[in-house]
């Protein structure tokens, strides 16, 4: 087992997590039990106040530099790291439902193959295997939790999740 540089701060919990996480980016790559990172980002939407000038032969297009305030919305990204895959599904909001739906699309839709999913994800109070059962009925909600595995990043540490990492770029 390989050893970590631990800050002097961290606690028993957050090494836990730490060397958890460390640990499942070093597994080998299998499509039957790809390891999934899923973060989530809200934005807030800006539009124009006046349209741009168009572009004319010899001068660049004149913007301006005033906006207003649109509507926020929410990015839920799962990333395979290893393969180099990423899918981002927007939704108006951030609740356990879009949650538990962006969890549902990834497993149905994007890896039906999987038996198994390993799941690196943060301590965001929507980011639970309850999301499931508010969102779902009890028999799917537990057919979906039995083929995924969770792993969460230490709490203040969710950099340690590329989806994050990828979110941020």
């Amino acid at each position: 087992m390989k050893t970590w540089c631990i800050p002097p701060t961290a606690t028993a919990d957050f090494v836990y997590h730490m060397e958890d996480v460390l640990r499942v980016y070093q597994w080998p790559d299998d499509h039957r039990a790809p390891v999934v990172c899923m973060d989530e980002a809200s934005q807030q939407l800006i539009g124009e106040v006046t349209a741009p000038l168009p572009l004319r032969a010899g001068r660049v297009t004149c913007e301006d530099s005033a906006s207003e305030r649109k509507a926020g919305s929410n990015q839920c990204m799962g990333s395979e790291p290893v393969r180099g895959w990423r899918h981002v599904r927007v939704t108006a909001r951030r609740t356990t439902r879009d949650w538990a739906e962006c969890l549902r699309e990834l497993v149905t839709v994007h890896s039906p193959q999987a038996t198994r999913m390993r799941v690196v994800l943060d301590h965001l109070n929507t980011h639970t295997g309850a999301a499931l059962y508010e969102t779902f009925p009890p028999k799917e909600a537990r057919r979906f939790l039995d083929r995924w595995e969770f792993h969460s990043t230490p709490k203040h540490a969710s950099w340690l999740n590329m989806a994050e990492i990828a979110i941020g770029v």
